[in-house]
């Protein structure tokens, strides 16, 4: 017995061609997903590079002034001394940084030169490569500028008192708010616990300016 083909029409849905995938547009955005990690990660280095630098600056230049303040009571002595220890820490970093990083762009230079020569790398990807590699002049700066910043903190905090006690008494409170949020934030960018981290800066900062003026107080109490 001959069967009639259905006359039903079809659901519209069922004959409608899946949609195209766009596998271009999907690894393109995946690419620039990955660059804006790497990106951000870079950023976070530099931004906890220089908290760190800072947090140097901070410590360095308040134990140096607290130790001849030990002695010398004046605030044109204590000014002086953090002076001092700005401009001379600033560029003992400037130029260790200076030293570190150009070794370090010599050996990626040279990485990318031997791969060149054997035909691993084409024109573009080693031109972006070079452009990728950290500038030595810039982290030098950046590293000076970071540690004169923390420098700053306890000079501008004695600058400006002339009693002795009271001078003292503001550069460690300003010193250890400074210690405390540089602690902070370079534990943000490490992902570690903020107020531990924040906390043991903080402690050794208090230990490191202690033992300064102690040291210093005995030294000058001898008559050397």
């Amino acid at each position: 017995m001959a069967t009639t083909p259905s006359t039903r029409p079809q659901n519209p849905k069922q004959l409608a061609p899946p949609p195209p995938v766009d596998l271009e547009g999907q690894t393109n955005q995946a690419l620039e997903q990955e660059v804006e990690v790497v990106d951000f990660s870079k950023r976070a280095r530099w931004l906890r590079a220089a908290v760190l630098g800072a947090n140097d600056g901070l410590l360095s230049t308040a134990s140096l002034m607290m130790g001849v303040g030990a002695v010398h009571r004046d605030v044109k002595t204590m000014a002086i001394t953090g002076m001092a220890g700005l401009i001379a820490g600033a560029r003992s970093m400037a130029i260790g940084e200076l030293v570190s990083v150009y070794s370090q762009y010599d050996i990626e230079v040279a990485e990318i030169k031997r791969e060149d020569r054997n035909e691993a790398l084409g024109a573009e990807e080693m031109d972006s490569r070079k452009e990728k590699l950290p500038s030595p002049w810039q982290a030098a700066g950046a590293s000076a500028l970071a540690f004169a910043v923390g420098a700053l903190v306890p000079i501008l905090a004695a600058v400006f008192i002339k009693e002795y006690k009271v001078r003292v008494a503001v550069v460690i409170v300003a010193v250890s708010v400074a210690l405390f949020g540089f602690g902070g934030l370079s534990a943000v960018l490490g992902k570690a616990r903020v107020v531990k981290s924040a906390s043991r800066v903080l402690l050794g900062g208090w230990l490191a300016m202690g033992i300064t003026f102690g040291l210093t107080k005995l030294i000058g109490s001898t008559g050397l």
